[in-house]
């Protein structure tokens, strides 16, 4: 067993979110384990770009509304307590909703060879944003 320290909260990168969005590490594992788990705090409207996956990404709400999109055009809107699973390789945005905070556990496992599993793309348009909110 290992007690590891709380990490430092970091601000996430303008060219990775739109909104602030604030990310404290949690877990990165090491061998054999790969996977990683952050909790993630979105401020209102707050949202990631279009990504997606290698392996995969489990996403478990711990406070507030959020919304997760994918390029189909389907959007889930999630709440405290929910978990929503990516599957891997799927273009999907999440964040919270325009009026309210959204916090998550985002966990996901590196690529076998260790690296970042994560492809970041573009931006969601503001109008994709509103619709998926208006969902």
């Amino acid at each position: 067993m290992e007690l590891k320290p709380v990490s430092t909260t970091v601000k996430t990168p303008a060219a990775s979110f739109t909104g602030d969005v604030y990310l404290t590490p949690i877990y990165s594992g090491t061998g054999p384990s790969r996977m990683t788990v952050a909790l993630v705090r979105f401020t209102p409207g707050a949202h990631t770009n279009w990504h997606s996956h290698a392996v995969g990404q489990t996403l478990h709400v711990t406070e507030g509304v959020g919304l997760v999109g994918t390029r189909d055009g389907s959007v889930v809107r999630i709440h405290a307590g929910e978990t929503v699973v990516c599957p891997p390789d799927e273009e999907h945005w999440h964040g919270a909703a325009a009026d309210r905070f959204m916090s998550h556990l985002a966990m996901l496992e590196a690529k076998a060879d260790g690296s970042d599993p994560t492809t970041w793309l573009e931006p969601v348009t503001e109008e994709d944003y509103q619709r998926a909110n208006n969902h």
